[in-house]
């Protein structure tokens, strides 16, 4: 019998929901819905519209219901770190989720170093540091609103949109790793660093790992939508998990991946964690994969910036397209002007084009003129900020690349794709796309017996979609060899 999966992908600036066929050793997609997501502004703070989110889920699985009847499974995947509080008793949400935008966390970081040491916390977790992980939002939300903690469990958003769907009060793994409160050996909650915090035992439940079958759909759904009790699975619920687990994967080397979207997350699968100096410098973060595998990856503002200018130009009517940008980059100085994607300058939603302009300026460049040069900049930025975290992988694990996969939907710009070949110096293997909903669905299948390991789901991904090869052009190795040595002298 053929199987049909339901994946549920949810990133920081839309959702969708697709059915997965796997069929005659090939996977095939048809996407049924699709929704905008995005930050609330309530009172001065960002939040996630959690009801609206329930509601777009409810009305995919009508579409896909009204496609295919038969759905083996259904799971959610979305970004790390938010999560939701609800009451116990009542089972309602305590508060709108907030958004790891928000400013709330800009003092908490300081406050937490007072209790344990960036460098202890690293020790303890192997998490990167970012004023946005959940451990700091946990710790600045305890402190506006305590109440809140009363007779609660913290979900995690794939968690929780789950629960709407199941009951169960559960955190999956691959999104827990995300929070900076676990530990990585043991894989479940370190309740000696919660307790150092302050924070209760109470809210956090138990750990579920990916693979595995749920609760099934709440009976009333299943009344509902005139359906049975389909199976609700625990995948590698956040999208980087199942992202990474989609990568068309070498079997004869090593390789090293980018899940490029909004987010761009540059890494290697190992089997143990590192939480040493150098990888806390790198900075890299240890996070939950499938089978088992520890991501050692680096958190990057991928197309942020380019998604931040383009709705900043097309508020003041503009109306330009991703592509009109790549188009119109053509037409700036290449080399000439560099930001570090990741400074906190970039964290927040505003006016990027003249963060860009600022960055440059107070970093002592020239200050880009033209729209043209500030997504030049953009373009040549991210490129070189790749190779410099590529050259820090490699020095930690002790390995040497020779190409380097690129999944999700940061692959249709075909320009950063070149650019980073060109920086890199070697291939650039860009492809799946939808890398996240692809990794969700075969974990679904794996779940169901109907893939026998991660393995056999990469084998899967390369009969099933195309990949396309970027090779590096030699002519601007020189020049992208200075704007490496520029970026690193500007940090």
């Amino acid at each position: 019998m053929t199987q049909k999966y339901l994946a549920f992908d949810l990133g920081a600036s839309s959702g969708r929901a697709i059915i997965g066929t796997i069929e005659q050793g090939k996977l095939s997609l048809e996407e049924v819905h699709r929704f905008t997501n995005g930050p609330v502004e309530k009172n001065g703070s960002l939040f996630w519209d959690f009801n609206l989110q329930c509601a777009e889920i409810r009305d995919g699985l009508k579409k896909a219901l009204a496609i295919e009847p038969n759905i083996s499974s259904i799971a959610i995947d979305t970004w790390g770190v938010d999560y939701v509080l609800f009451n116990r008793t009542s089972g309602e949400m305590v508060r709108l989720p907030y958004h790891y935008r928000d400013s709330r966390t800009d003092s908490i970081p300081e406050k937490v170093y007072q209790i344990i040491s960036q460098e202890k916390l690293y020790e303890r977790t192997g998490i990167e540091f970012m004023q946005l992980n959940t451990l700091y939002q946990l710790v600045a939300h305890k402190e506006a609103h305590p109440e809140d903690f009363e007779d609660s469990v913290l979900l995690l958003m794939p968690d929780a949109l789950t629960y709407i769907l199941n009951g169960a009060m559960t955190c999956e793994y691959c999104e827990a790793s995300t929070t900076n409160l676990l530990d990585p050996v043991k894989r479940d909650w370190d309740f000696e660093l919660i307790d150092l915090l302050g924070l209760p035992r109470s809210i956090f439940p138990e750990i579920a790992f990916p693979g595995k079958i749920s609760a099934p759909l709440k009976a009333e759904l299943q009344k509902e939508f005139n359906c049975g009790p389909i199976s609700i699975v625990k995948v590698g619920s956040h999208d980087t998990a199942s992202a990474v687990g989609a990568v068309p994967a070498p079997a004869n080397r090593d390789w090293a991946y980018i899940s490029c979207g909004t987010w761009a997350l540059f890494g290697a699968e190992i089997d143990t964690p590192i939480r040493t100096g150098e990888a806390r410098l790198g900075p890299f973060t240890n996070e939950g994969g499938l089978d088992e595998k520890i991501l050692f990856l680096s958190n990057i503002m991928g197309t942020w910036l380019f998604q931040e200018t383009r709705r900043v130009w097309n508020e003041a009517g503009r109306n330009i397209s991703f592509a009109d940008m790549e188009k119109m980059s053509n037409e700036g100085e290449a080399f000439k002007y560099i930001v570090n994607p990741n400074d906190n300058l970039f964290l927040t939603p505003g006016d990027m084009p003249a963060k860009v302009r600022e960055f440059c300026a107070k970093t002592g460049q020239d200050t880009p003129e033209s729209d043209a040069d500030v997504l030049r900049c953009i373009y040549d930025s991210l490129a070189v900020y790749f190779r410099t975290k590529l050259e820090k992988l490699e020095k930690i694990l002790d390995v040497d690349y020779a190409s380097l996969n690129i999944v999700g939907g940061g692959i249709k710009d075909k320009k950063l794709m070149q650019c980073t070949a060109d920086c890199l110096g070697f291939p650039v293997e860009a492809g799946p796309v939808e890398a996240t909903a692809i990794g969700n669905i075969l974990a679904q299948a794996i779940a169901d017996n109907d893939l026998p390991d991660l393995a056999a789901a990469r084998e899967i991904v390369k009969k099933s979609f195309g990949v396309e090869t970027y090779k590096a052009n030699p002519a601007d190795k020189a020049q992208w060899d200075k704007a490496v040595e520029k970026f690193i002298s500007l940090r």
